[in-house]
């Protein structure tokens, strides 16, 4: 028995010296090493800006001080920049990408071009959730829901590709409401939509609300741009009179679609994600590093300028609401196929 215990005891003594040497390795690995976070989405956005303001603040809260630069991919709404991050031989802990998380919705639709299988990215977290808001210029004419429904014309709303909220809650709003609506793709991101709502070639957009305040807080304090519904459950702080999208579904059935195809998205949007078989430890170092920077006193201040408003969930729980996507009722997911086809 004396001897068991004794090697019980060498046994603890060398695992413990491993796993010491294990996280010494790891912290070790980013010093004089370089991150890349990559944007799926044009310059000027929300989703630039977020990833710039987290490029700024990340490498002083991993050790080692790592560098991180910040570089734009675009093209298919983000689809090109996960697909890219799935295949990535990179797998190493050097390489962030953040593209739309509603692009992860177009697995379970069996949407074209799907290269990646959503369940085995390792998620990073997100920094705020993704409200989405419909607003439109004035000169559209579309100053409110109401204007919108009674239009004798589809009203022009601009987006990126299919699988991005810019266009999925649209088809969605059509399907709900019958909004009489049509939706105009290929712009590269938000940045390029509002230029071509400012030029009168749109009437206007659903995106971010982040996004909107960023590219369009001067003009719709002017009340040149008016924005005339939220997707959320509950309203916006900063509108606290802009119908809500779930106060029109008038039935369960919508509400679903409406949850499903609108309200999950929102939370998974602005995900940041690592490439799969990247080694867990530096999962585990990158995930509180990415929690850290966003409530650090240099991040939030970056936040504050820029009027946005952290509201940052964890790898974790991004993990289980892409495990919810995957377990939708089946006549959920067929009006959705339906609908975002």
């Amino acid at each position: 028995m004396r001897q068991l215990l004794v090697r019980f005891a060498w046994l603890m003594v060398v695992m413990l010296c491993l796993a010491h040497s294990a996280r010494a390795t790891t912290h070790e690995f980013y010093k004089g090493k370089t991150i890349k976070i990559l944007v799926g989405a044009s310059a000027g956005g929300a989703f630039d800006t977020w990833g710039r303001m987290l490029g700024r603040h990340l490498g002083k809260q991993i050790a080692g001080n790592p560098s991180v630069v910040v570089e734009n991919v675009t093209g298919a709404g983000g689809l090109i920049l996960a697909n890219q991050a799935y295949k990535s031989t990179r797998a190493d802990g050097l390489t962030i990408a953040t593209f739309n998380g509603s692009l992860l919705m177009g697995q379970i639709l069996g949407r074209p071009g799907i290269e990646f299988d959503a369940r085995r990215f390792e998620y990073l977290g997100v920094p705020a959730k993704f409200d989405s808001v419909c607003a439109f210029s004035k000169a559209s004419g579309i100053t409110s829901f109401e204007r919108w429904k009674a239009s004798k014309t589809p009203v022009k709303v601009g987006g990126t590709a299919p699988g991005s909220n810019m266009v999925d809650i649209p088809r969605v709003l059509q399907s709900v409401l019958g909004l009489p609506t049509q939706i105009i793709t290929g712009y590269k991101g938000f940045a390029e939509v509002r230029l071509a709502v400012d030029g009168g070639e749109l009437a206007g957009a659903c995106g971010g609300w982040d996004g909107l305040k960023l590219l369009w807080g001067k003009q719709i304090e002017a009340g040149e741009v008016h924005a005339i519904m939220q997707t959320r459950s509950q309203p916006l702080a900063d509108l606290p009179k802009v119908p809500l999208l779930v106060d029109f579904a008038t039935n369960d059935h919508d509400r679903q679609l409406v949850e499903a195809g609108v309200q999950f998205p929102a939370l998974l949007s602005l995900a940041y994600a690592l490439p799969p078989v990247t080694p867990k430890a530096r999962v585990q170092l990158l995930r509180k590093a990415f929690l850290d920077t966003l409530a650090s006193p240099d991040m939030q201040a970056d936040v504050q300028r820029a009027r946005l408003v952290a509201d940052p969930a964890s790898g974790e729980e991004l993990q289980k609401i892409v495990e919810r996507l995957f377990t939708l009722p089946p006549q959920v997911a067929s009006r959705l196929k339906d609908v975002l086809k």
